[in-house]
């Protein structure tokens, strides 16, 4: 797949992205599976997994600030 942005090849990797719920939590995700760009910072979250990051933001209790979670497919 190519980037949108700058045409390189985008390559399945892992990192740790933020995600913000409700007006004052972040949840971190850990090791989370994303097509990333070997030129630019571009990168691209397959729905599949998107689908899983939804499921897990839903499960996070109200009123947490900050909680960091470790992506399991």
């Amino acid at each position: 797949m190519k980037c949108r942005v700058c045409g390189a090849e985008l390559k399945p990797t892992s990192t740790d992205l933020p995600f913000k719920v409700r007006e004052a939590g972040i949840v971190i995700v850990k090791s989370l599976p994303v097509l990333q760009c070997g030129t630019c910072p571009e990168y691209l979250i397959e729905d599949a997994v998107l689908g899983r990051v939804d499921r897990i933001l839903a499960h996070v209790a109200p009123g947490t600030d900050l909680e960091i979670i470790r992506y399991a497919a």
